[in-house]
């Protein structure tokens, strides 16, 4: 068994190199990647391995050592320098031909007709990479893994469970660290990324360690979730497999190994997830824990599917059948800066607040259009932003580098009127999630020994030390003590009486 850790069971408080980093560039847009010392893609970037985005270029250099969290600023990268290089890995290019190459008796002629073969990269020699230089403009920010910024990040194979949905199916499935879950219907691995980091105990090794056991018809995606686990360090706790739920049901590579699964929670990501329910039940050779009660949610995009996998259900003896639809929504809140003093600003209204800065824009409309009609000047006013032409206006440029200049020593966290408003659209897939629950198997030993019990009568309670009561609880006590043995005392004189 491996011990590398997992970035997203445990993860380190900077990034280093070999290991995944998210780059946020804005709110909906994340990009994965492997941070490399060396450029692993020979795309010849002087600066060594670099992330292109249309936000700037960030060499891995400027990327590795940071803290999560830390504000990058993109770099100055030639781009064109990757035509350079020749023949990239594995793409299948030819490269152009220069002087050198079409000499038959140099290291790189190339004969007509044939492909060029691609240098393996342990025969390059590993260049040092050039000192980044910030670019003027552009920024992003690094990210730890995480299954919900991986959500956000991941490649699109399939519809994938966002955190919404599968934050709440986790929840309803009594999930907990050393819970074993099956899922059926992997697709792009984000269940199967929430699902590891909810059963992880702590300890690799443990025997307490949760398990995910996930299950994917498509041979393809099946093998490419299955590289992203061993390269995310996840393969001690998930396992893929190919296999058709339908027809061959949740059993593994050996036909005696579905009782080692034991599985006390299910999740189904399906078309047609009625078909494989009739694989867990409560015989022999299920895959459930027959110890405790196993719940099931399905993700069905249809009511249809709902209808029907409902009454298969209840067919199976599923208890607790509830179906629940999400519809969550985010909440932005924020600081709204209205004003002329907010103009070339980003995300502001730059507008007239009052009316005394409308006056004052439309004076100094007015100064300019005097001072160009009038004959002040033969030629438009030069906007020189050095200087303050003539009139009473300042140039565009003047005045814009102005505010840049005030808003060095303005709070801007206190500007402004506070407000909330909520996202148009959500980032989410519709569905439909069905919930039930199968009790715990139940055989004829059981029901005797429930019927012994019945008839021994009900079980004398095991008293331990007494728990420690108030003030006011004991003077209730003591007064109905007092009341009891007033009592107590008049019965007896009235017989010692009589």
């Amino acid at each position: 068994m491996s011990n590398k850790l997992s970035p997203f069971l445990q993860p380190s408080s900077a990034a280093s190199a070999d290991a995944l980093a998210v780059l946020h560039l804005k709110r909906d847009l994340l990009t994965p990647t492997v941070l490399r010392t060396y450029d692993d893609e020979q795309l010849g970037y002087a600066e060594g391995k670099v992330t292109t985005t249309r936000y700037g270029n960030y060499p891995h250099t400027t990327l590795i050592g940071q803290p999560w969290g830390s504000q990058i600023k993109a770099s100055l990268v030639d781009t064109g320098t990757r035509g350079r290089v020749g023949l990239r890995i594995g793409s299948g290019k030819k490269r152009k031909r220069d002087d050198s190459s079409t000499s038959q008796d140099g290291p790189t002629a190339v004969q007509d007709g044939a492909e060029p073969v691609a240098e393996h990269p342990a025969s390059r020699e590993v260049k040092i990479a050039k000192p980044a230089v910030p670019a003027p403009s552009g920024f992003c920010h690094i990210l730890p893994p995480t299954p919900e910024i991986w959500t956000a990040s991941l490649p699109h194979r399939t519809q994938v469970v966002y955190t919404p949905d599968y934050s709440y199916i986790l929840q309803r499935l009594r999930v907990t660290p050393g819970t074993t879950i099956i899922e059926a219907g992997a697709g792009s691995g984000s269940f199967t990324h929430a699902a590891a980091r909810a059963v992880f105990h702590g300890n690799h090794d443990s025997t307490r360690a949760g398990k995910v056991w996930s299950f994917e018809f498509h041979q393809q995606r099946a093998q490419k979730l299955d590289a992203e686990i061993q390269e995310h360090g996840l393969q001690n706790i998930v396992t893929i497999t190919h296999r058709d739920v339908y027809q061959h049901g949740f059993s593994l590579d050996s036909p005696s190994s579905d009782s080692s699964i034991n599985a006390s929670a299910v999740f189904l990501d399906l078309p047609a997830p009625w078909m494989a329910l009739r694989h867990l039940s409560r015989e022999p050779s299920s895959p459930l824990n027959p110890s405790v009660s196993v719940h099931l949610c399905t993700f069905s995009p249809c009511i249809e599917q709902v209808q029907r996998t409902v009454s298969a259900l209840r067919s199976l003896g599923w208890l607790e059948i509830e179906m629940v639809e999400l519809s969550a929504h985010r909440i932005e809140v924020r600081r709204d800066r209205v004003g002329l003093q907010e103009e070339g600003l980003r995300g502001v209204n730059a507008t007239p607040a009052t009316v005394e800065e409308a006056i004052g824009r439309l004076r100094e409309v007015e100064g300019r259009d005097r001072s160009y009609h009038h004959g002040k000047t033969s030629q438009p006013p030069m906007e020189d932003p050095a200087k303050e032409t003539e009139g009473d206006y300042v140039s565009k440029q003047q005045r814009l580098q102005n505010i840049r200049d005030a808003q060095m020593d303005r709070k801007l966290y206190k500007e402004g009127r506070l407000v909330h408003r909520s996202e148009p659209d959500l980032k989410t897939h519709t569905s439909y999630l069905v919930f039930a629950t199968l009790p715990r198997a139940w055989t004829d030993d059981d029901e005797r020994k429930a019927q012994e019990q019945i008839r021994a009568g009900p079980v004398k309670e095991i008293t331990g030390p007494k728990k420690p009561t108030s003030k006011r609880q004991t003077k209730r006590d003591a007064k109905e003590q007092a009341a009891g043995n007033k009592a107590v005392k008049m019965e007896t004189e009235l017989q010692h009486d009589a």
